[in-house]
């Protein structure tokens, strides 16, 4: 039986560990007939690792998305590869230390701009940068924390979602006459590397364990990985601008 991506070609950033989204994401777009092709920054080596635990080979690109000259250098070295693009997946977040964990009102600007930099204006860049190489239109696909809300300990990360989810909105509006599509996954709370790496998470993940009306498995990526693959599909073929919560429902409960 054929798979819903049969014949396409993805490029995945994010792929950190095997509990990541962005891993998920690129194990169920194999099984589902895709090739895959892989970046990663600042150790590819570790994501090349990692990547071996997938159905099938695919090679890792290192890509900074704060750096011009990894993004000029994108679409020639993706071409080598790959030929073309049908779709992008983006899944890159960091925020400094100083800019999470409770210290909001005391976070310095400089802090702030990398947080926005690399998790909400990287969207732009990397969609811009992989463009020429989706000629018949595609789909770009990130990964958001619903940003509509004031999470505890989440802090600059929140505002950062928030611009990334209007980056996604304008993108769409922008790109629809070249029929690249532009939408997001607010997935529930994973213990992946970004969650490490948010001092008291496990607060703000207990929300979870009291409002979501579906079961939520904080150790299972997979729904939200083929919440990304289903967007990159022709299933979803005049949907852009969106988010699909795949949180378990928590996004609609009142208190």
């Amino acid at each position: 039986m054929s798979g819903i991506l049969d014949g396409k070609r993805i490029l995945i950033t994010g792929v950190l560990m095997e509990s990541s989204i962005a891993f998920h994401a690129a194990k169920v777009a194999q099984e589902q007939g895709a090739e895959v092709i892989l970046t990663a920054f600042p150790r590819p080596t570790l994501t090349e690792r990692i990547a071996k635990k997938l159905p099938k080979p695919a090679k890792v690109l290192e890509l900074d998305v704060t750096s011009t000259e990894h993004l000029d250098r994108l679409a020639d070295l993706v071409r080598d590869e790959l030929g073309s693009l049908d779709g992008v997946v983006h899944s890159i977040g960091f925020a400094p230390q100083d800019a999470l964990g409770g210290n909001f009102l005391n976070t310095p600007f400089e802090s702030v701009a990398t947080a926005m930099h690399v998790s909400a204006y990287s969207l732009k860049s990397l969609t811009m940068a992989c463009l020429p190489l989706m000629s018949e239109g595609g789909s770009v696909v990130g990964l958001t924390f619903d940003a509509q809300f004031a999470w505890p300990q989440y802090d600059w990360m929140g505002p950062a979602k928030a611009a990334l989810e209007a980056t996604s909105r304008y993108l769409a509006r922008d790109l629809g006459k070249q029929n690249v599509r532009c939408n997001l996954i607010s997935a529930g709370p994973l213990a992946s590397m970004a969650a490490k790496s948010i001092p008291g998470f496990s607060e703000l993940a207990d929300v979870w364990n009291h409002r979501s009306p579906l079961a939520w498995d904080m150790t299972d990526p997979e729904p939200a990985g083929r919440g990304v693959v289903a967007l990159l599909s022709d299933f979803f073929p005049k949907t852009t601008g969106e988010i699909i919560h795949v949180d378990g429902g928590v996004h609609f409960m009142g208190a």
